[in-house]
């Protein structure tokens, strides 16, 4: 009798760590990795100048404001994407061939967000976007479930990508008009690739 109950005792031991762990009881299954999207900087420019706006090493734009005409200010606001609180890296690719602005609308490529805008002149100058990667232990991410915004007064507005929900970053925009027109985000969400 003794001899059984010691048994169960180490047994009843020696199985405790595995039910708190269930992921290591399945086979030595990783746990879950967690996406996070984290303001990292904030810059104004004067848009009409010519410039070329990239956000810093690793990061992506996931938010813009503008107040005003071709001569006002552009703020943009580029973020951090981790996993498990680990950066990831950001492939940067070129620009693309740009648009009239006035008549504008762009959308990154399939699995990459946007990390770069270069405006010329007024509504009727090129406008121009430059978009990344994202990099995860070597693996790329996926970019899912594209939305668009709602429409602002591109004279007049900010747009957060982080205001739209949990992990959003910016692929893409659209205007039509001067000033005075209308402007919109696409965001779309950060995951992990499988």
């Amino acid at each position: 009798m003794y001899k059984k109950a010691l048994a169960g005792a180490i047994v009843a031991v020696a199985l405790a760590p595995l039910a708190a762990t269930p992921a290591a009881a399945a086979g030595g299954a990783a746990a879950a990795e967690t996406v996070t999207v984290v303001k990292a900087s904030t810059e104004f420019v004067l848009e009409g100048r010519n410039v070329q706006f990239t956000c810093p090493t690793n990061q992506v734009m996931t938010s813009r404001g503008h107040h005003g005409d071709e001569n006002g200010l552009t703020r943009y606001a580029c973020s951090r994407v981790l996993v498990n609180g680990q950066e990831v890296q950001v492939s940067m690719g070129g620009w693309d061939q740009g648009k009239k602005e006035s008549a504008s609308t762009f959308v990154a490529p399939e699995n990459q967000v946007v990390v770069g805008r270069w405006h010329e002149g007024d509504e009727n100058g090129t406008t121009r976007y430059r978009t990344a990667a994202l990099y995860w232990q070597g693996k790329q991410m996926r970019i899912i479930s594209p939305m668009w915004s709602q429409l602002y007064d591109e004279n007049d507005h900010d747009w957060y990508a982080w205001a739209e929900g949990d992990n959003k970053v910016m692929t893409g925009r659209a205007h039509r008009g001067d000033e005075n027109g209308a402007t919109n985000y696409h965001y779309s969400t950060v995951v992990l690739g499988s």
